[in-house]
């Protein structure tokens, strides 16, 4: 399985769906809090070009938010995904 990161924040539900869905599919994910890490939010807002959390990296691709990760998953590509060779 391909290492899951995911940017978030404590008090965000979208973070917490996020995790929980990928958690569901059996992975645990690193979690990087940018709301207690300024410099961790530079390197999320560089990797991803997006101000907000959650930000989703399946290995090196970055997914993009919750409701991107959910569609991913709604359309039956989230465990190819999480899947794929490196």
């Amino acid at each position: 399985m391909r290492p899951v990161l995911v940017y978030a924040s404590r008090y965000c539900g979208w973070c917490t769906r996020a995790i929980a869905l990928l958690e569901a599919k059996g992975v645990t994910p690193d979690i990087v809090l940018v709301d207690t890490d300024r410099a961790q939010r530079r390197i999320m807002e560089e990797r991803s070009g997006r101000r907000t959390v959650p930000q989703v990296f399946i290995g090196e691709r970055h997914i993009g938010g919750f409701d991107d990760l959910y569609a991913l998953d709604a359309a039956g590509r989230l465990d190819e995904a999480l899947e794929a060779e490196q």
